[in-house]
């Protein structure tokens, strides 16, 4: 019996001893692979400042502002969404029934004004040019008869007045002057450049007076339409100026103009319509975008201002470089906010009396890379 008691304990020491050696080799936790331990005891912060020569500062022609806080006018914020500027929309009808022989143009196509869109077989227009056609020919055989000639042209300006209500432009009218010859189609025309937001017809459609062929928006100036919050209508007039910062395109400003503030509030968000018209040449900004806004609005506030060309983009962030200690300096990112002619706001990350660079950050932030790359190679 004894025999066997020091078999047991001899077999959990053996056990004990075991398992202190495994731990002292490091072995991996469970789901970690064999080295993490030592790749992490090697991991190194980034360098995120330089120091340069005298020679070095010359010669990158750096040069330094102290960071300030100045009174600005007040701005209010707001979001909102892009929208089609119904003042530039048209819904294009048939204006006779009939059947579509071609369609020339589908949703999201960009028309000219007056481009052929499609053609429709209407037997009504077919009788209308006809009927143009007898008038025009019955008013030359009346020329100078002074019983016939007025009712003849008065037969002819009905003519003509009934085929503008289809959509044919006066060139075509006055063609039937001389060619005295009927179009088969009646051509469907866009009456503005833009962009097909609309259409559901298709070659071989049936179409009755009224059946909806396109809808055409001209994107070249849209509205947002902004939610105004309660508190701050009353500090806002139309007509003041408006900076868009649509969320597609960040640390991009587009400009507009405050041309409405509505009537009713929303009772769920107790804000208010904000209408903002917006230039747009280069098609760029797209209707249902969100976009933040920034309002001018009566009074001044404090904010904490840079120079524009102290900020540089570094792989999507904000950055500026601040001074330091002699001839050394920080990259430091920042939170951005409004500009203000050559200045722009910092939010987050400065505070006033510090230093930062106003030229030469390209030098900087290349002399950080390489030290970051120096850094990383010294450590493999």
């Amino acid at each position: 019996m004894k025999t066997f008691s020091r078999y047991l304990l001899w077999a959990a020491l053996s056990v004990l001893i075991v398992a202190a050696g495994c731990r002292g080799k490091g072995a991996p936790e469970a789901g970690r692979p064999a080295g993490t331990e030592a790749h992490e005891a090697e991991s190194h912060e980034v360098p995120s400042s330089v120091k340069l020569t005298a020679e070095a500062v010359a010669a990158a022609d750096i040069r330094t502002v102290t960071v300030a806080a100045r009174p600005v006018a007040r701005r209010i914020a707001a979001t909102g969404e892009l929208e089609w500027n119904a003042r530039r929309v048209v819904h294009l009808t048939a204006r006779t029934a009939g059947r579509l022989e071609r369609v020339l143009a589908v949703r999201g196509d960009r028309v000219r004004e007056g481009q052929l869109l499609a053609e429709i077989y209407s037997p009504d227009y077919l009788t209308l040019q006809a009927e143009y056609i007898q008038a025009a020919a019955r008013l030359k055989r009346h020329v100078g008869d002074t019983e016939e000639e007025g009712s003849s042209r008065a037969f002819l300006a009905g003519a003509r007045e009934r085929l503008a209500l289809l959509g044919v432009p006066g060139s075509e009218i006055s063609r039937l002057d001389t060619a005295a010859e009927p179009r088969p189609l009646l051509p469907v025309r866009a009456p503005l450049s833009g962009t097909v937001i609309e259409s559901e017809v298709v070659t071989g459609d049936a179409v009755e007076l009224g059946t909806s062929l396109f809808r055409i928006a001209d994107p070249s100036m849209l509205w947002a339409c902004l939610h105004i919050l309660e508190k701050d209508v009353g500090a806002l007039e139309a007509g003041t100026d408006v900076v868009l910062r649509p969320v597609a395109y960040p640390g991009q400003e587009f400009r507009g103009r405050l041309v409405l503030i509505g009537d009713v509030f929303d009772p769920a968000t107790r804000t208010v319509e904000g209408r903002v018209e917006v230039a747009n040449p280069a098609g760029r900004l797209k209707a249902g975008m969100y976009v933040g806004a920034s309002v001018a609005a009566g009074g001044e506030r404090t904010a904490l201002l840079v120079p524009e060309e102290s900020v540089v983009d570094d792989g999507g962030h904000a950055v500026v470089f601040v001074m330091t200690g002699e001839r050394t300096f920080a990259r430091r990112e920042v939170e951005t906010g409004e500009k203000f002619d050559g200045s722009v706001e910092i939010l987050a990350g400065l505070a006033a009396g510090e230093t930062v660079v106003t030229s030469g950050s390209f030098l900087l932030k290349s002399e950080i890379r390489k030290a970051t790359l120096e850094d990383e190679h010294g450590h493999r």
